[in-house]
């Protein structure tokens, strides 16, 4: 028996799994160091236990090494043969699980700006991961590539056209997350697969894509990932001309700006309390419901308009961590939108039930798994090695 490893990295931990090798991968142990920096801590679960250990001061790479070291005697000999992370932006070159050779890392690293609050993490990572596992084949999973293959109008924005051709475009993101939705409903719900799906992946970073027959059509996301919905600490959809009063009336720098938009924002920054929905649906505090409202129109808007970008909708579909557990943000969407033909049983709503729909429109709960997509794509990349 061999194993594939698979790495989620944030800006301030990374999830991991580790599958026994085959066609469809088998989890083995999974887990996550949260809150890298002085405080980090290390969640692993096996089959017989469950480890949660205060590490101290560590960053990315020192995180790989606890990661490998706590999981190497279940390895027992074992080897490791394949390694897959995601990785948030693929650029205009990346449209399908990528060998991370240094010729590829090298034009990752241009990408950078585009994703502050990941790229650079994710790199961090994947170069820990070759020190720790030298000669290992790595793979490189790309949440824009799902979205590869959007019609002009979805890709583009009404600016000078010589800057769409230099790769100034609507990329989309949580790729992965999408991808592992659509192979669930292809199983779970085979009636409706083909359909017209509108699927919010509901998490501290937060999208709405619309799918046909399996393939992306639209996302909410775009050239970056702090667009579209607003998200524990991101803006979501802002008008330009914020970001230029910013600067040009309140003197604010583009690192200021950036910090504003990415960190200081969303729930966190309207609820002036906490980025958590868990903590704000238990607050009294004006603030707090007004966050939870905007973010719940927001969401119910693009609802809209991913329908009409569908010329339709067959099914919607929740996910991600707000997605899979607030009944109050599922309810606020869906109830102003029988229009649509969306109804749910608020019973199965507050039971966070599969299917929670009443209408014509089926209404789902569908727990998302980016590391099954990786180990999946990391499964294929083996494959074709041998």
């Amino acid at each position: 028996m061999s194993f594939y490893f698979t790495l989620n990295t944030g800006s301030s931990s990374i999830k991991f799994a580790l599958y026994k090798a085959a066609a469809e991968p088998e989890l083995f142990i999974s887990g996550i160091i949260e809150r890298l920096g002085p405080q980090a801590r290390l969640k692993m679960q096996t089959s017989t236990e469950q480890i949660v250990e205060d590490l101290g001061h560590v960053d990315h790479a020192g995180a790989v090494v606890s990661i490998f070291t706590r999981v190497e005697p279940h390895l027992k000999g074992k080897s490791v043969v394949g390694i897959g992370h995601r990785i948030v932006h693929g650029g205009n070159a990346f449209y399908k699980p990528t060998e991370l050779t240094s010729e590829v890392l090298q034009e990752l690293e241009q990408l950078i700006p585009l994703a502050p609050l990941h790229q650079p993490y994710s790199l961090a990572t994947i170069r820990a991961a070759k020190q720790v596992f030298p000669g290992v084949l790595q793979i490189g999973c790309f949440d824009t590539a799902f979205h590869a293959g959007h019609t002009f109008p979805n890709d583009a924005f009404a600016i000078p056209r010589h800057f769409y051709e230099e790769g100034v475009r609507r990329y989309g993101f949580h790729g992965l997350s999408f991808d592992y939705i659509c192979s669930e409903v292809r199983r779970k719900y085979p009636d409706v697969a083909r359909g017209r799906l509108v699927i919010a992946h509901l998490g501290n970073g937060a999208s709405m894509c619309a799918v046909e027959d399996g393939r992306s059509i639209n996302a909410s996301t775009s050239f970056s990932a702090v667009d579209g919905l607003p998200m524990g600490t991101r803006c979501g959809r802002l008008d330009p001309g914020v970001m230029l009063y910013l600067m040009q009336e309140k003197e604010l720098s583009p690192e200021e700006i950036e910090s504003i938009i990415y960190r200081r924002s969303g729930l966190l920054g309207l609820s002036e309390e906490s980025s958590d929905m868990r903590v704000l649906e238990h607050s009294e505090e004006l603030f707090a419901k007004q966050a939870i409202n905007y973010y719940s129109y927001q969401i119910r808007r693009e609802v809209g308009a991913m329908a009409a970008s569908l010329e339709g909708i067959d099914a919607l579909i929740f996910s991600a961590g707000v997605g899979e557990n607030s009944a109050r943000v599922r309810s606020n969407v869906c109830e102003p939108l029988e229009f649509l033909g969306i109804t749910i049983d608020q019973e199965k709503n507050k039971a966070n039930a599969p299917e929670i729909g009443t209408g014509r429109v089926r209404v789902l709960i569908i727990p998302t798994n980016e590391e099954q997509v990786i180990a999946r794509a990391v499964a294929t990349a083996c494959s074709k090695s041998q």
